[in-house]
């Protein structure tokens, strides 16, 4: 299992799938992909704007498993080609190998290694905030006892995770010179500032809150741009920010409470992205569906993780109704790094799952 996933690895990242920025189409990793899994019926779907997904069946299957193809771009830190894979003693180095082309190859492999019933959903556009391909998918309403989303987890299975929340704020001053004495709505820097204080207060304010083994809000002021130079009173302003509740969090109330903490209120206040808490509901329902992932696990003999704080599609997933968890080879503390890299041992283990649990006519 191990050499054909590394076969097949060696292909997936010698295609250019970065996003930004997507420029994919329906041939390229599409046609290897298609071209390697003999026996199934294959659906592909131009999505628009390099959001391609290939949907693959073959007999009919109890679990999806969902891999997206498409990688952050590389950055100039790489020590060689980023789509050239290499290996080494204990790994293989390439742009995607963790995040996570790795599954993609492996579940190639497994389902070649043997005929049983298996569901593949393979995506391009889960590293921009434009999910186009879970969206079309989650509207055809197939139906399956649950959906295993492939992401770096270390080979366990992942049952809750953060939600996520993308802010653009702009703040109007008045310009004006600085050595007088100011209003205090006169600077825009100075009201953004004013604002991230009470907006850091307010974290520091839920560091109790827990879910599932995650506690707090993370919270980031990410960017802060405005004013002229020293002397001016800066006219204007603007910051991003971004956050990420647990699953008991309400997205929608603490967007309303950041909004609040500017005064005056802001010119601008507009959420860019946003991804659901997972699994998805209020405490409760969550709680039910974490629950129903954990007995999935249980009868696939995946072993449980914890709770992470990375944002996945799987949330998605859950929001659309089904059993979801969170499984794949790496770990994210690998993703997006230079020089990027997954270890042999976790790709055999996660390929030796997969094929035991096609294998077994799931």
């Amino acid at each position: 299992m191990l050499e054909q996933t590394l076969t097949h690895l060696q292909a997936l990242v010698s295609f250019d799938t970065r996003n930004p920025p997507r420029a994919i189409t329906t041939g390229g990793i599409f046609d290897y992909l298609r071209a390697n899994l003999p026996g199934f019926n294959v659906e592909v779907i131009d999505h628009g704007d390099g959001a391609v997904s290939l949907y693959a069946v073959r007999g009919t299957p109890k679990y999806l498993f969902n891999v997206h193809l498409d990688t952050v771009p590389d950055s100039p830190h790489w020590s060689a080609d980023p789509h050239v894979m290499r290996r080494a003693e204990d790994r293989v180095i390439g742009l995607g190998v963790c995040d996570i082309k790795g599954a993609a190859a492996a579940l190639v492999a497994a389902a070649n290694a043997s005929e049983g019933d298996a569901a593949f959903l393979f995506s391009s556009d889960e590293e921009a905030n434009d999910p186009r391909c879970i969206a079309a998918f989650l509207a055809r309403g197939i139906p399956y006892d649950a959906v295993l989303v492939a992401e770096p987890t270390m080979s366990e299975a992942v049952l809750a995770h953060r939600g996520i929340s993308s802010v653009l704020m702009q703040f109007k001053g008045r310009a004006g010179h600085a050595s007088g004495k100011q209003d205090a709505a006169a600077s825009a820097l100075h009201q953004a500032m004013r604002w991230g204080n009470r907006a850091l207060d307010h974290v520091d304010s839920l560091a109790h809150a827990r879910f599932g083994g995650l506690t707090g809000l993370r919270f980031n002021i990410g960017r802060v741009e405005g004013g002229i130079k020293a002397n001016m009173i800066a006219p204007a302003a603007e910051v991003r920010f971004g956050f990420r509740p647990l699953p008991s969090m309400d997205i929608d109330a603490l967007l309303a409470t950041f909004a609040g903490f500017a005064e005056p209120e802001a010119a601008v206040f507009t959420e860019t992205f946003r991804g659901p808490s997972f699994p998805a509901g209020d405490i409760a329902e969550a709680e039910n569906r974490r629950l129903a992932a954990r007995d999935v696990a249980d009868a696939l003999d995946i072993p449980i993780g914890n709770a992470v704080d990375f944002w996945t599609e799987a949330s998605l997933f859950s929001a659309g109704g089904y059993t979801t968890l969170v499984y794949g080879p790496g770990d994210i503390a690998q993703a997006h790094t230079a020089d990027e890299f997954v270890t042999l041992e976790q790709l055999q283990r996660y390929a030796d799952a997969v094929h035991r649990i096609i294998a077994q006519g799931a």
